[in-house]
């Protein structure tokens, strides 16, 4: 006989185990089968992780800053390793906070990966578990292109694993991973190239965000090859050459780093069984209540394909276990309006529609503002960025509907001001808002 549940959570991640919690807060038994580090992506290779690399390659920005604030300070050198070493502790920390909340609420983890027998009936290893509802929170994974030589590139997920910093690196890729992690590794001290398909990283961002970082990256040194798309990589003694379909070799490099986007970890769930529909390229299909067309079957986050952010896994979580097990009929999360930040070095906020958006919506109806400047930081520095802003506006009343900032705290204003754009407010709202001086963020509220 099955074991029964009232939830089962096939995935251990943020979004499963927000889902899995908020259940059992309501009184639900829920099991949560997740064979790998509680935590998922997030936590052991995606997020925690990769905040902490911003902070070190933050920190390599502020001793060279530093000079210009009258301190001598001569670095020497980075120990890669022990970063690492501390890193990987603090993730496993971590690991074992999300297992103590689970115990403490009850909850069954089963460190087994688990699939599907028919609906409502998952096997998970030797275990047969039953409940009336099932989500499925498996994630996603790096993509690794299939081209020959691939197999020398390491993904997202091999750049936490490497003990030690190399001299030279090749991103494939243009989205968040590439300007994340190229920033990371160009601060300390590597020589990076960034491989991007067309001619702007971030394209589906704000062109004015895109283009200031693209500028800020080549100022630090980094190369970005535009129009590169790989052909091949092909070792070449210790190190790689990439190949590209336009006849180009770039390199050698002593490290390839794949960053071209990711796909739905589902192939080992036996979806069929249930008879779960997906779109083509594997996302599980939903709707607003994160339902799939098998009643009691639901999915939440990067399986759905539907703004792959962890904030987004865990509301998306806890909005079905309030709709499911806390009596709020009509709950559910809305996915209009969702911030994001990339931890690009400066860094970039951005929430609403971008400028180009804008325009094919609303056309003449847009009004855009916009400000650049050296932050009061670079003052004394040698060593330069400037921060871009843009507000975008629409009709009479130039409401916002679009807010993108790329500079210093960037990460740090935008929580605040997404609240305001959720809340409707106009051009007309932040004029009449008292600026914070000397500020970044006061740049928002003084725009003409």
């Amino acid at each position: 006989m099955p074991a029964q549940f009232d939830l089962i959570v096939i995935g251990g991640g943020s979004g499963g185990l927000a889902c899995a919690q908020r259940a059992a807060d309501y009184g639900a038994k829920v099991a949560v089968l997740e064979p790998r580090p509680l935590g998922g992506t997030c936590v052991n290779a995606g997020c925690v992780p990769k905040k902490v690399m911003y902070y070190a390659a933050s920190l390599a920005e502020g001793i060279r800053d530093a000079a210009g604030y009258g301190f001598d300070v001569t670095p020497n050198g980075h120990d890669w390793l022990a970063l690492k070493r501390s890193r990987d502790e603090y993730v496993r920390r971590l690991n074992g906070i999300y297992a103590g909340n689970l115990g403490r609420r009850g909850i069954t983890h089963v460190a087994q990966p688990g699939r599907f027998a028919e609906p409502g009936l998952v096997v998970a290893g030797d275990r047969l578990l039953a409940a009336p509802r099932v989500v499925i929170a498996t994630g996603g994974h790096p993509v690794v292109p299939d081209v020959p030589g691939a197999e020398f590139g390491v993904t997202s997920d091999g750049f936490f694993e490497l003990t030690r910093r190399p001299e030279s690196v090749v991103i494939v890729g243009s989205g968040y991973v590439a300007a994340e992690l190229a920033g990371v590794f160009a601060a300390l001290g590597t020589r990076v190239t960034v491989a991007i398909r067309h001619t702007r990283l971030l394209r589906s961002f704000d062109v004015m965000l895109s283009a200031a970082l693209m500028r800020q990256m080549q100022e630090d040194g980094i190369e970005i090859v535009t129009n590169a798309v790989p052909l091949q990589v092909r070792r070449v003694g210790d190190h790689h050459e990439l190949w590209t379909t336009d006849g180009h070799v770039l390199g050698p490099f002593e490290c390839v780093l794949w960053a071209v986007g990711r796909e739905p970890s589902v192939a080992a769930l036996d979806l069929n069984k249930a008879g779960v529909r997906q779109y083509d390229d594997g996302y599980i299909i939903v709707n607003r209540f994160q339902e799939t067309n098998v009643d009691g079957i639901h999915a939440i986050g990067d399986v759905t394909g539907q703004a792959a952010l962890t904030p987004v896994a865990i509301a998306a979580g806890r909005r079905l276990s309030d709709r499911l097990f806390g009596g709020m009929e009509d709950r559910h999360l809305d996915y209009d309006l969702i911030p994001t930040v990339i931890f690009s070095h400066p860094p970039i906020g951005t929430v609403g529609l971008t400028e180009t958006e804008a325009r094919e919506a609303h056309g003449e109806a847009v009004r855009c503002f916009t400000s650049g400047f050296v932050p009061l930081y670079h003052a004394l520095t040698e060593h330069k960025r400037r921060a871009e802003m843009k507000l975008v506006t629409v009709g009479p009343e130039e409401r916002i509907v679009g807010l993108h900032v790329i500079g210093e705290g960037a990460d740090e204003m935008l929580q605040g001001f997404a609240v305001a754009l959720r809340m409707g407010a106009t051009k007309k709202d932040f004029d009449d808002t008292v600026a914070i001086h000397p500020t970044s963020a006061e740049e928002f509220v003084t725009m003409r």
